[in-house]
């Protein structure tokens, strides 16, 4: 029986992280940047391990990363979560202070911005994507921290010793799978993807194939602690039927790698 005397609440945290000059930025726009910076460090350090690729290169392939991550992500929200809400109120699009960014549009996005880059320098397509997995947790991890700062994206009810009252979820308890989330796919992969580096980044593809069926199984397996409001494909949660194809796709491109 949950006893709300002995409850976890949730720190008051402002959703706005500072202010410049009177613009407030918010503590996801803040994840973003710092997620780009120490991303783009790390990504100059593996690439001088691997030497694979001009300065040039690999700052189109950042760049190109980034804005396909931002589109897609967007675009994939408004797709996969509030496609009817795009089609009465196209605007909506361009709404992004009112929240909404999907992890699944932005794998499209900057799978198209890679290739995209590929084809202007002449780079292989999987030994570029192998690159971006790498530094790609780091991004995960800050995004999810900023989830749990703005309490959205809350788990269920629960009564489990670590579970958090969010003030905008009701008096009771719930899963803080914002931080699950954050641990699992975001500082626990970042260790694994580093680990496998040296040891995988010459077996083009299997670096990409093992983060999309890692990404796919966790979140799959921590949607059912999510309090899912936004739609179901069958008995899956969006986001879990979104993961099916992603993990297909990985078991794919590993099967097919080759040195």
């Amino acid at each position: 029986m949950f006893d709300p005397s002995y409850a976890t609440h949730f720190p008051n945290i402002s959703p706005v992280a500072f202010n410049i000059f009177g613009f407030d930025i918010y503590w996801y726009s803040f994840a973003y940047i710092i997620g780009i910076s120490v991303g783009y460090l790390l990504l100059k350090h593996l690439n001088k391990r691997s030497n694979a690729y001009s300065e040039q290169s690999l700052d189109d392939l950042l760049f190109y990363s980034v804005l396909g991550i931002i589109l897609g992500s967007r675009l994939g929200y408004m797709f996969f979560y509030d496609f009817a809400g795009m089609v009465s109120n196209p605007m909506k699009i361009f709404m992004i202070r009112g929240g909404g960014m999907s992890f699944h549009g932005g794998v499209i996005g900057v799978i198209i911005a890679i290739y995209c880059v590929c084809r202007k320098h002449n780079l292989k397509f999987l030994k570029a994507t192998d690159l971006i997995v790498c530094v790609a947790p780091i991004g995960l991890f800050l995004g999810r921290i900023a989830n749990f700062i703005n309490m959205e994206m809350y788990g269920k009810v629960t009564d489990v010793a670590w579970g958090v009252v969010f003030p905008n979820a009701g008096p009771y308890q719930r899963h803080p799978t914002q931080l699950y989330e954050a641990f699992a796919e975001g500082a626990l992969l970042f260790v694994i993807m580093l680990f496998l580096f040296p040891r995988l980044y010459n077996k083009s593809g299997v670096l990409s194939g093992f983060f999309l069926v890692y990404y796919g199984i966790v979140r799959f397996i921590i949607e059912f602690f999510k309090d899912v409001t936004d739609g179901h494909v069958l008995f899956l949660t969006t986001g879990q039927a979104l993961c099916l194809p992603m993990i297909l796709l990985g078991i794919g491109i590993i099967r097919s790698s080759h040195n």
